[in-house]
């Protein structure tokens, strides 16, 4: 291996590692806050996309009337004013996706306000009446809309891959567009952006509060409902731009997503679901690991990815093994 095949390697794992991170904080976040392993963040990631795509060719996608749907059940189980926000967020969908047709510029948001209603939607609707379940009713829950989402991508797109054009064309190096570089800043502002939110805002420490300890935020006047929901829509936004940065680069297609998604669940694994940090750094060490063995044996390479979860599980067991003892 000469110094030109190592840098296009590190570069490489380094901008699948940045994508794996931030579904790993996603994961991270939503877990802590809601003890729900949403599983069907691949297929949140892929939506934005692949509605885009619709939406710049002119058609309507089929991901709205999945969103109206959720959106309805939501205003029905809320009733009276709590019905206003999602009735709100319905009509607001109605009315911009037809506008976005064909409009590179409204598309774009668009696709990014639709998966994000959809996320909040899928929570109220499926996640947040079993709030008390225990987590593995929750999983079983959250592979069920793995399924369901996934079957689902498939009547609305088709089997096709798609490759939107990218925001930034050209290349600054061998093995590094600018779309590449737009990814890596993406990343970074968004790691940044989330560690002011946990610190500096209200809602960010109500979160963390959330996260820690359920019953004292409870006691102390936050509802486990509502920071539940703020999770969620913070990790659609976050799947939903990936996505968008990402499909220029590996393309779009409604079975690509579940993958993706469980490299983030693995680079979570190894943050033990409860570390951002530790979450930040198995992402990078899962892109550069898959990175290397895609170049020394690439027939095995996912399955030598998933094998880090291994250690990891068992590091976790014996951790809990300790703490119980």
């Amino acid at each position: 291996m000469d110094a030109t095949i190592l840098a296009l390697l590190l570069l490489d794992g380094l901008q699948n590692g940045v994508i794996y991170a931030l579904l790993a904080l996603s994961l991270v976040l939503v877990f802590a806050v809601t003890r729900v392993i949403l599983v069907v963040i691949g297929e949140l990631l892929m939506f934005a996309p692949l509605s885009l795509v619709w939406l710049l060719e002119g058609k309507v996608p089929g991901t709205l009337w999945l969103a109206l749907a959720l959106g309805l059940l939501w205003a029905l189980l809320e009733r009276g004013r709590g019905a206003f926000f999602p009735l709100l967020g319905a009509l607001g969908l109605l009315l911009l996706l037809p506008l976005a047709r064909g409009e590179a510029l409204l598309a774009y948001p668009a696709a990014v306000l639709l998966v994000v209603y959809l996320g909040m939607a899928t929570y109220r609707v499926f996640f947040q009446p079993m709030r008390e379940a225990a987590v593995l009713t929750l999983l079983i829950m959250a592979v069920g809309l793995h399924v369901a989402y996934m079957g689902l991508g498939l009547v609305f797109f088709g089997p096709e891959q798609f490759r939107p054009e990218p925001l930034l064309r050209g290349e600054v190096t061998v093995g590094l567009s600018w779309q590449g570089v737009l990814v890596l800043l993406f990343a970074l502002l968004a790691v940044l952006a989330l560690y002011l939110f946990f610190r500096l805002s209200l809602y960010g420490k109500a979160l963390l509060a959330a996260a820690q300890n359920r019953l004292g935020a409870r006691v102390s006047g936050i509802r486990p409902e509502e920071a539940g929901m703020v999770a969620f829509g913070i990790a659609s936004l976050l799947a939903a731009l990936s996505g968008l940065l990402l499909a220029p680069l590996i393309n779009a297609a409604y079975f690509m997503g579940f993958m993706l998604g469980l490299k983030g669940f693995v680079a979570a694994i190894l943050g033990g679901l409860i570390s951002y940090p530790v979450a930040l750094v198995g992402a990078l060490l899962v892109g550069f690991f898959e990175s290397f063995t895609s170049f020394f044996a690439s027939a095995y390479k996912e399955a030598l990815v998933f094998l880090l979860l291994v250690p990891a599980l068992f590091y976790q067991s014996l951790r809990a093994r300790t703490v119980e003892d």
